[in-house]
């Protein structure tokens, strides 16, 4: 991992999974990652099998110049790759499994961005892996990048995490003093409530609350 925000929500997501496979949504407390809330998002599998962001931090949305509730996770990559994404994101939930993507961002004769993805599976209040948390975050930022967006997403790569070896490589970069795992909030005072009120972060959620 090579970004910022891609670091950081690893690090939180493995300390909220503690010994289990994977945690859950309701454990994530924003006030413990505001510094990069702008660069993450939520998935959420649908129960037409479609995956679509829930939730979207603002530097994401202003990457590509649009909202991103509701759309799917694939539309964001070129037409040919929509369907590998798909299936991408739904084996992280089913094999419970984080993965990093490398990409380029494509924006018109623009030379591409070299840009990091990170997917991390999180479970439902139901009990099932079909969450995603994740962080997308450039690798460079060209003077462009802020008045032109990006079109499309090119993948480059793709790694499986070995939970063990990535913990061994983070450790001592971790500033954050270990928390109690917070209990499940009511619905405007978990992690959409929070960034709405608090942290002053323009995000995008679905219509179901939970």
């Amino acid at each position: 991992m090579r970004s910022k925000a891609a670091i950081e929500i690893y690090a939180y997501w493995d300390e909220l999974r503690g010994h289990r496979e994977v945690p859950s949504r309701s454990q994530i407390e924003p006030a413990h990652i505001r510094n990069i809330l702008a660069d993450l998002f939520i998935l959420e599998k649908t129960p037409r099998g479609d995956i679509r962001f829930r939730l979207a931090g603002t530097r994401i949305c202003a990457l590509f110049a649009r909202e991103l509730r509701g759309s799917t996770f694939d539309a964001l990559w070129l037409a040919e790759q929509t369907g590998r994404l798909a299936r991408i994101a739904d084996d992280v939930m089913t094999q419970k499994a984080p993965v990093v993507l490398t990409a380029s961002s494509l924006a018109g004769t623009a030379d591409p961005v070299p840009t990091e993805i990170i997917l991390l599976p999180l479970r439902s209040p139901d009990g099932r892996v079909d969450r995603i948390i994740g962080a997308l975050a450039p690798l460079s930022r060209p003077h462009w990048l802020e008045a032109t967006p990006v079109n499309y997403l090119d993948l480059g790569g793709l790694r499986v995490l070995d939970i063990e070896k990535t913990n061994l490589f983070l450790h001592g970069r971790q500033s954050r003093p270990e928390k109690p795992l917070p209990a499940a909030a009511p619905a405007d005072h978990g992690i959409a409530g929070a960034i709405r009120r608090v942290l002053h972060l323009r995000v995008f959620e679905g219509g179901r609350q939970d």
